[in-house]
């Protein structure tokens, strides 16, 4: 299995692909693209068994409704809701607010924060992926999952903050440590060295690790009312197992010796 971890900015200066290669128990960091394109990104997500994209998949049903209604002007504030409850739903997707629940973190709002122009740039590329007969199941059932790795780190007891920007490089390396001792069978190789110089490298490869676990079947997955939000809004897969268990050739059966 090859899984792919993609850390997508809305410029491709500040994104980052790698590409894990898993066999017999173990996890080698094959290849690592500092600065991806669009046109790299869907080679590398097609190539894919599984592709974990850092990035939502797309927007609150709520928040689009709101902008469908104030463009002909047509707003109205729930009765019974104002002010921050009422914004909640149009900042936050079913997921993010399932996420802020089971880990304390909240993700970036799509709707009213800066990810959402990295969001854009998401969109045009699942629309690419989808003219190659590629469609991207927002749900994480396909090719494709989002995923979010500071909640993967916090999941797997391991450092989730501070390690991102160059004044923060002490952190990152502390971060790195604490992976490889946490999964001694991750051979990050020649690229070692970029994790450690690259946040958007190390959340690359925390991406690619959280693609492995949906690969796997071991991360949350939406189901009744959540499943009907997941499949525009899209689905933060939440690892639900310690990271050894990604070292397996199927659900649950270790491969080590």
């Amino acid at each position: 299995m090859v899984t792919v971890g993609v850390d997508l900015a809305a410029e491709a200066v500040r994104t980052a692909v790698a590409w894990l290669d898993w066999s017999t128990g173990r996890a080698r960091l094959v290849r690592v693209v500092a600065g991806a394109d669009d046109a790299l990104i869907v080679e590398a997500v097609m190539a894919a068994d599984k592709a974990g994209i850092d990035c939502p998949l797309g927007w609150p049903d709520r928040f689009v409704d709101f902008v469908t209604a104030h463009r002909t002007g047509h707003v109205q504030v729930p009765p019974d809701l104002a002010g921050r409850a009422w914004r909640r739903d149009l900042a936050l997707r079913v997921t993010d607010q399932v996420v802020h629940q089971q880990t304390g973190l909240t993700p970036l709002s799509v709707s009213a924060d800066r990810i959402a122009h990295a969001t854009m740039r998401c969109a045009a590329l699942l629309a690419e992926l989808a003219r190659r007969d590629h469609p991207v199941d927002r749900r994480g059932a396909g090719a494709v999952v989002e995923v979010y790795p500071a909640a993967c780190l916090k999941q797997w007891g391991l450092p989730h903050r501070g390690y991102k920007r160059t004044a923060n490089l002490a952190e990152l390396g502390h971060l790195v440590d604490r992976l490889q001792e946490a999964a001694p069978w991750l051979d990050l190789g020649e690229h070692e060295p970029l994790c450690r110089a690259s946040d958007h490298v190390t959340d690359a490869v925390v991406s690619a690790l959280a693609a492995r676990a949906a690969a796997l079947g071991l991360v949350t997955v939406p189901t009744g009312e959540q499943a009907s939000a997941a499949t525009t809004e899209g689905w933060i897969a939440l690892p639900t197992t310690p990271l050894d268990r990604l070292a397996t050739n199927d659900r649950g059966r270790s491969t080590r010796s």
